[in-house]
């Protein structure tokens, strides 16, 4: 049961992987698997649940319903012991993937009970820190989309008038770099993408920036706690703060964003054709259809939208609360407003403007897939594989940087957030060291984590999310980015350790 976890996962893994050649969206097989990998943990924990595991046993000895002698057991013989002395023998440990206590000293009649006590606590806990991380999301895609329902990013759009492909390709790439850290890599991406239509004609030309908006979405939203979805659950979960982020990763990132762009300055040569702008036609409200936005109307929901969004680390800091709190807050004010700028109008207008219109338009599968595969990660964290990987990285690499740059590169294969989530799992938070709040190893792999996934196009949800609006070909963004992006990677990585180790 403990290997059939492991290959319901992977299956799961391959599926999502290969959604567009199975037909069947990443949300449906997310969430498969993490309920079958929580199924099979409940039907047969006692096969399953390691109770050599410090997590397991810290929940299993505050339980009323254990024997003493149990509980006295778990404390002393157990709790305190390194990883080497749970073996039974190598045959145990190794080629059964499982480190085990000595069978004789556990009263096995009682482990039943004792594991669906620890399964329970686990998934309210689980469930807790997931939820904190969907509503965040929730309302911060709730908010870009009021203001794109107002054309607020027009805004940005009418003050970029060269058709220099140098000039635009330094132009995307910065407006995509700082809007990333604001709004999120994946929203910005999709907004960036629908600026390229409008600023570009030829479908290489398109493609191609949209590959920097990929690697600038990315670079961008690692150094801001808002700005990746990585980086939310390292934010919300304490292994960050916000200022700390922001200090220590902005000029990493901003070197994995210039190295491919000024690589890139020395091939491209020439101009942009714009396609040709149909103007806007004003409708009556005979037709049913909402009247264009004015300016003002335009102008408040953008720069509201925006400062809302900066307002929630600032939120955090004052009142010490989770980060979902001054989302909902931002939310709940723009809501009022869009709420009383539309009042008077007629339906049509309401029902795409308003919240509860726009909240039709956002992606609820983008965020029940997050669901589905945190509930896997959960599942795994739970029942002790992931502890596992965490051995196996430490004792065959050691070295935090190199740790963290495999699950960079890990995050271009398969998605940033399971594996974040994974080494959130494997790894404790410590009092002091590369493990401890705004340690080495939660900067590095904020760092790693949310950039490395542009080196492949599906490694990322900016990536899978352009890819699937301009129909990317997988292989022409190897061919075209990928080495560009690898470039970007390393040359941040290596920015962030010497400037660790000025620091240190």
């Amino acid at each position: 049961m403990f290997i059939l976890m492991v290959a319901v996962f992977v299956i799961g893994y391959v599926a999502i992987a290969l959604e567009h050649t199975i037909k069947i969206d990443k949300a449906a097989s997310a969430l498969l698997t993490g309920a079958v990998c929580w199924g099979i943990y409940a039907i047969a924990p006692s096969d399953i649940l390691h109770y050599d595991n410090h997590d397991s046993i810290s929940t299993i000895i505050k339980s009323k319903d254990i024997t003493p002698e149990f509980k006295d057991y778990l404390c002393h013989e157990t709790i305190n012991k390194s990883i080497e002395d749970y073996y039974t023998s190598p045959e145990d440990s190794v080629s059964h993937f499982r480190i085990k206590v000595p069978v004789h000293k556990i009263p096995v009649e009682e482990t039943p009970e004792i594991a669906h006590h620890y399964i329970e606590d686990s998934i309210a806990h689980t469930l807790s820190e997931i939820a904190a991380i969907l509503f965040f999301l929730l309302c911060a895609m709730t908010i870009v989309e009021v203001v794109d329902a107002h054309e607020g990013f027009k805004i940005i759009t009418d003050m970029i008038r060269t058709l220099s492909r140098t000039k635009l390709l330094w132009i995307i790439g910065i407006l995509t770099f700082f809007f990333s850290a604001v709004l999120d890599n994946l929203t910005t991406s999709i907004v960036m993408t629908a600026l390229l239509r409008k600023l570009m004609k030829e479908k290489e030309d398109i493609w191609l920036f949209a590959g920097v908006v990929i690697i600038a979405a990315n670079a961008g939203g690692a150094w801001s706690p808002i700005g990746d979805v990585t980086t939310i659950m390292l934010w919300i979960d304490g292994q960050i703060t916000a200022i700390n982020i922001i200090y220590k990763l902005i000029i990493p990132s901003l070197v994995c964003m210039a190295v491919p762009l000024g690589i890139l300055s020395f091939m491209l040569k020439g101009s942009v054709e714009r396609p040709v702008e149909i103007p806007m036609r004003r409708r009556s409200e005979e037709d049913s259809i909402a009247d264009p936005t004015t300016e003002t109307e335009r102008k408040v929901v953008f720069f509201l939208g925006l400062g809302g969004l900066l307002f929630v680390p600032v939120f955090k800091v004052i009142t010490h609360l989770p980060p979902v709190l001054g989302m909902t807050f931002s939310l709940g004010v723009l809501w009022v407003v869009t709420e009383l700028m539309h009042h008077s109008k007629n339906e049509a207008v309401k029902s795409t403007r308003t919240v509860v219109g726009v909240l039709r338009k956002v992606d609820t599968p983008t965020i029940l897939f997050f669901l589905g595969i945190l509930v896997a990660v959960a599942a795994l964290h739970s029942a002790g594989h992931l502890g596992y990987v965490a051995a196996f990285l430490d004792s065959s690499v050691g070295n935090v940087y190199i740790i963290n740059l495999i699950i960079g590169l890990l995050s271009a294969v398969v998605d940033n957030v399971p594996l974040v989530a994974g080494a959130m799992g494997m790894y404790d938070i410590t009092p002091a060291g590369n493990f401890a709040v705004d340690g080495t190893f939660w900067e590095f792999l904020a760092y790693c984590a949310g950039t490395g996934g542009s080196v492949l196009i599906i490694g990322s949800a900016a990536g899978v999310a352009v890819m699937g609006i301009l129909n990317i070909d997988f292989i022409w963004y190897m061919r075209r980015m990928t080495l560009l992006a690898l470039s970007g990677y390393l040359a941040g990585a290596v920015t962030y350790y010497i400037l660790n180790t000025l620091s240190g």
